[in-house]
């Protein structure tokens, strides 16, 4: 089992979340957003790493979106950017990687991490909740617009994994959708939406894909 990532491709940290409330409208709406590492294997399973919750699984969670990976390339770049200084977990991924760019992956390649077996799915398009966690109601737009949007994960395998893992290819689809290609279709040019017509993009996508073409 190779990897064509980086050869100190690894998981720096694994990151649960720390539930909390925010006010929304005057109402008080649960958070999970705010993560901190956890130290030791962690359990990888059913649509969840152990330990960690969404505040609402409608619209966060699931088969499609169960584990969220960020690199720690891009959360120095953000550091540079916002001139301050951002630990992991900072935009609510649950594996922070060191020498893998979430970008390059193909939708449905499979990554080996420990004893768990992970399958890239799609790019995150966070809600308001990301302004809320950076305080900053404009950080929304300035994540979609740095194109730096991390990978969500399929659980293929139960396991566990733990810090200092190394992220290994599995295996790669025949197609080029990256996800990249993804963000760049649902963001800056959706006459590329048909490309997201493939088997391992989820069901909702393919559906609402269909639905935006009719």
């Amino acid at each position: 089992m190779v990897s064509v990532y980086d050869t100190a491709g690894s998981v720096l940290s694994v990151n649960v979340a720390e539930m909390r409330q925010i006010q929304r409208h005057g109402e008080l709406v649960w958070t999970g957003i705010w993560k901190h590492p956890v130290s030791g294997p962690v359990a990888v399973r059913g649509v969840n790493v152990e330990g960690d919750d969404q505040g609402d699984r409608s619209v966060h969670g699931g088969p499609d979106k169960a584990v969220y990976a960020y690199a720690r390339e891009d959360i120095d770049w953000w550091q540079r950017e916002l001139g301050r200084e951002l630990p992991d977990g900072v935009f609510g991924e649950n594996l922070t990687l060191r020498g893998v760019d979430p970008a390059k992956a193909l939708v449905g390649e499979r990554w080996r991490i420990g004893s768990v077996l992970l399958e890239v799915s799609e790019p995150r398009f966070p809600c308001w909740k990301l302004g809320v966690r950076f305080d900053n109601p404009r950080m929304l737009k300035r994540f979609a617009q740095a194109r730096r949007t991390g990978t969500y994960l399929r659980i293929v395998e139960e396991g566990a994994l733990e810090a200092g893992d190394r992220v290994e290819l599995v295996s790669r689809p025949a197609h080029q959708l990256s996800i990249a290609d993804f963000t760049h279709a649902y963001l800056e040019d959706r006459s590329q939406l048909s490309r997201l017509l493939i088997p391992e993009v989820s069901e909702s996508w393919r559906d609402w894909v269909l639905e935006t073409a009719a």
